[in-house]
Parts: C-alpha cells; sequence; structure tokens
C-alpha cells in the first residue's frame, strides 16, 4: 500500500538514496534539507536535482532545530497517511556528520542532532506518526570495545561530540518509545560510501586527490581499520527497518574490515596513477577499528550487504569519471 514518508536530509549522501527507493516503491516522500555548508552544498544540489523532477517527491527547505517549521509541514500534511495522522513514518537522516569537525563546533552538532531529534519525536507523539528511523552511527562504540562491534556493546563513552550527540539522540528515541511506544528502529552506520559521497570522508578524496596526481593525507600510519559500506546497500537497509519492531538498535555494516592503506591501495590501482602520501599525527577523536557484527540486521531486517567493496569502488570511480567537472569544483573541505 502507498504511503506518505517524511524524510529528513533528503539531499544527503544516504537520505537521497533513500528519497530514491521509497519513490521507485510507488510511496510519496516529503524531503526536508537545510542544504547548510558542513560540507559542499553543491553536492547536495546535484542529489536533490536527481530527486525533484519525481512524482510523489516534494521539498521543503528547513532547519531541524526550527520546531515552528517542523509543525507547519505536519500540520500540512495531517491525515495524509493511513490511520489519520501526517506520515506512516519519519525517517530522521538528517545531522550534522563528520568526528573531527565537531571537535571545533560541538554546539551545533548538539543542537542538530538532539534537539533536532527532540522536535521530531515530539512532534511524531503529538500527530500519532506510528515510527521513526534515526539514523545513528558507529563512533558510538569508542575505542574500549572488542571489534566486531554488537549493539549492545557499552557505549557510554564517545570520542567526538558528534558521537556523544548521536547518544544523546539515541537515548531521547528510546525515551518517547517507553514514555509514548512510538516504535522506533536506530540504526548504526558503519564508513559510508559510494557515488556522490560526502566530500569530506576518504573516498570521495582519495579518488579526487589521486585522479589528478594532487597529494594526500594520511593520519597516522594508515593502518586504522574500517568496515566501508556502500551507500545503496544502507539505504536498503534503512528502508528495510521501516518495519514494526518496537525499539531496536540495529548495526548496518560491511561484514568487512579494510585498514586505510589498504583502500589508497586499491583507489591507485583503479586510477592507475601511484598515491602520494603525506603523513600526519593520527587524531584523538579517530577509533583505531570499526567492524559491525551485522547478525541482528540478517535476523531482523533479512538484510546483508550485497556490494563488495572492490564494486563499490569501481561504481564510485565511475560516478567521478562521468561528473568530473563537478567533482572537481566541490570543495574538500579542511
Amino acid at each position: 500500500m502507498a504511503q506518505r514518508y517524511l524524510v529528513t536530509g533528503a539531499a544527503g549522501f544516504i537520505g537521497s538514496k533513500v528519497c530514491q527507493i521509497l519513490l521507485d516503491a510507488g510511496h510519496a516522500v516529503v524531503g526536508v534539507d537545510n542544504l547548510n555548508a558542513s560540507y559542499d552544498p553543491r553536492l547536495k544540489e546535484w542529489r536533490l536535482a536527481q530527486l525533484t523532477p519525481l512524482p510523489r517527491f516534494q521539498f521543503q527547505r528547513i532547519e531541524m532545530t526550527d520546531s515552528g517549521a517542523l509543525e507547519k509541514i505536519f500540520a500540512e500534511y495531517d491525515g495524509g497517511a493511513v490511520g489519520g495522522s501526517p506520515f506512516a513514518a519519519v525517517l530522521n537522516l538528517g545531522a550534522r556528520a563528520g568526528v573531527q569537525p565537531s571537535v571545533d563546533d560541538p554546539l551545533v552538532y548538539l543542537r542538530t542532532n538532539a534537539e533536532g531529534t527532540l522536535n521530531l519525536l515530539e512532534l511524531c507523539r503529538r500527530q500519532g506518526v506510528p515510527k521513526f528511523v534515526l539514523a545513528s552511527t558507529s563512533s558510538l562504540y569508542g575505542g574500549h570495545n572488542q571489534v566486531p562491534f554488537s549493539e549492545d556493546a557499552d557505549t557510554s563513552r564517545p570520542l567526538s561530540p558528534y558521537a556523544a550527540s548521536k547518544k544523546a539522540a539515541e537515548a531521547l528515541a528510546f525515551t518517547y518509545h517507553h514514555l509514548h511506544k512510538l516504535d522506533v528502529s536506530v540504526l548504526r552506520y558503519f564508513t559510508v560510501y559510494g557515488p556522490a559521497g560526502r566530500p569530506d570522508m576518504s573516498v570521495f578524496r582519495f579518488i579526487r586527490k589521486i585522479s589528478e596526481g594532487e597529494p594526500i593525507t594520511v593520519f597516522g600510519d594508515g593502518q586504522q581499520q574500517r568496515d566501508f559500506t556502500y551507500v545503496d546497500d544502507v539505504a536498503r537497509g534503512t528502508v528495510a527497518a521501516l518495519k514494526p519492531l518496537g525499539f531496536e538498535v540495529i548495526n548496518l555494516g560491511g561484514d568487512r574490515l579494510t585498514s586505510l592503506n589498504s583502500l589508497i591501495a586499491q583507489i591507485a590501482e583503479l586510477v592507475g596513477r601511484q598515491p602520494i602520501i603525506e603523513r600526519r599525527s593520527a587524531h584523538p577523536a579517530d577509533v583505531l577499528a570499526t567492524w559491525a557484527n551485522i547478525s541482528k540486521a540478517s535476523q531482523l531486517l533479512s538484510w546483508t550487504p550485497q556490494i563488495s567493496l572492490e564494486e563499490g569502488l569501481r561504481r564510485t570511480m565511475s560516478w567521478y569519471r562521468e561528473n568530473r567537472p563537478l567533482a572537481m569544483q566541490i570543495s574538500l573541505g579542511s
């Protein structure tokens, strides 16, 4: 049955893919994004331009911290979903993301990720929206848990304001489940990459810089390991989490450890050019390894990643070549 969904972060990397899947399935999507400059908004505008011509997609440029503007959206679509609520579910995929930038500007992370989530939870309670999906992060597992990370691991020692703000959002979501019986799926994403990915993350940076013969910066010795997860897999898992679950925290990861040095070598081989590497000291907010135990996602969502890192990098490289004029203009940040 076709439904209407509210997706925050609709111009974001994961959010735009989730919108696409929902629209392809025949649903209506109200997309919300503020198109902020946390990274180059031209990339967000490119993603949004892929969605705006599609039927059943409507976009509103709004800050998640603006409770009044959010309230108007809920009022505009009141009764539009089965059961009389404005939306069948709210998928809160909008956030301030990034570990290192959060150290420099922690307040904006707390406001967007915690206060913004609270605004949406409260509107779901008041308007009877039955389902809430929250994008969270593997950064919550910190540096003291053994890998692979399971959802019941200790998350009380976040190493960055970004992780701390997401911990606050998760806690608020549980509170609304406990007090108001809101059905909540919390999804902890692991190092998402792919075409039109965030330019502040390693895959976009390394593909562009190695392709153009520019030096890349590596913090530490490059032995730090990540569980790289292709964006289409993550988006598919996010939509699967719309099913009724009560309250669940679920990892979505690629289920494979890859060192930064190995990633660089694979990209260099695709590009056909040797990388120029400049090494700097490791950042104290970075963790040495992230690796998801995805057995819960398999059990509850019938989800496993389908795109290997090798195939995902090939697809990302193809996007870069096809969109090089745009990709060359995108600021990579500090």
